[in-house]
Formats: C-alpha cells, sequence, structure tokens
C-alpha cells in the first residue's frame, strides 16, 4: 500500500453512490478513485494497483463481473466487494466463484459498507 493508506477504486454507473461513497470514506483516511463507465476504470487499474474495488455488476459495456475478473487476474491480492441492485444468489454465487471479498444488495446503509471494507483492509494487513 502507497503512503500506508488504504487506496480504493469504486466503479458504478450510478453517479450518486460514488458521490455519497467518496467523501465519507476519504474522511475516514482512505484514498479514493470513482468511475461510472467500466473501460475508464479498467483503463485506471491496468496503470495502478488498488488494495480495494468496488464495483456495480450491471453495467453497460463490461460489466461488474467481466470487471471483477479482470482485477483478479491482474492483482489477485486486490479485495473486491461487489455491490448490486440486482442481487440474485446466482450472482452472488458466482461472484464468490471469481475470488470476490463480499457482496452487497443495494441499497446498503454507509455503515454497512464501511464495516466490508474494514474486514477487507484488516485482511489485506494481516497477510
Amino acid at each position: 500500500m502507497d503512503n500506508n493508506k488504504t487506496n480504493i477504486l469504486i466503479l458504478d454507473d450510478e453517479p450518486i453512490v460514488s458521490k455519497r461513497l467518496k467523501p465519507s470514506l476519504e474522511r475516514k483516511g482512505y484514498e479514493v478513485e470513482t468511475f461510472t463507465r467500466s473501460r475508464d476504470a479498467l483503463a485506471r487499474i491496468r496503470e495502478k494497483r488498488f488494495d480495494i474495488v468496488i464495483t456495480d455488476l450491471k453495467m453497460e459495456g463490461i460489466d461488474g463481473m467481466e470487471f471483477l475478473t479482470e482485477v483478479k487476474k491482474l492483482y489477485p491480492g486486490t479485495e473486491v466487494i461487489v455491490i448490486t441492485g440486482f442481487a440474485t444468489m446466482d450472482t452472488a454465487k458466482e461472484s464468490f466463484r471469481k475470488g470476490v471479498f463480499d457482496f452487497l444488495a443495494k441499497p446498503f446503509k454507509l455503515g454497512e459498507i464501511t464495516e466490508v471494507i474494514k474486514k477487507a483492509e484488516a485482511n489485506i494487513k494481516n497477510r
């Protein structure tokens, strides 16, 4: 991790999600970059390794499942948290099979995602 700050990439095609998450996570000391288009996030992930990636599943173009597959291929140590408004048991199972750290159904509370991020961070630091 750079500068001992956990860096997080958030990808969600709904700008409101990033708009709400980014400032509150930055206040908690995280370095946060946000994207609304998966191809932009994919380009960024090829330039820089993130400790934690939070991604929506249903997006135009490259969907979240494809994105998380690419992230885990490039950086197996990066923890991926999936957020989706279309949660089904099948998508949850497939996400876990692809190595996601956790899966949250929208709408979620800020406290819920913060808790998952803390667990992912602890997991990274305990390696």
